[in-house]
């Protein structure tokens, strides 16, 4: 994913269903310096991740 997309996703008022490493996240910030952006399950919302923007997948 780019940085653009992941920017809009995390401002999106609708749902967007994007996965890390197989399992659905939020996308709760995107550092657009760094290109990372901090992620959580939806299964486990209090483990938060830094990722890079590049290993997301937007599920289409």
């Amino acid at each position: 994913m780019n940085i653009g997309r992941a920017i809009e996703i995390m401002n999106a008022a609708d749902i967007v269903d994007v996965s890390y490493q197989g399992e659905k996240i939020i996308i709760q910030n995107v550092d657009e310096k760094t290109k990372k952006a901090r992620i959580y399950t939806k299964a486990n919302p209090d483990h938060e991740l830094d990722v890079d923007v590049y290993q997301l997948i937007e599920e289409i």
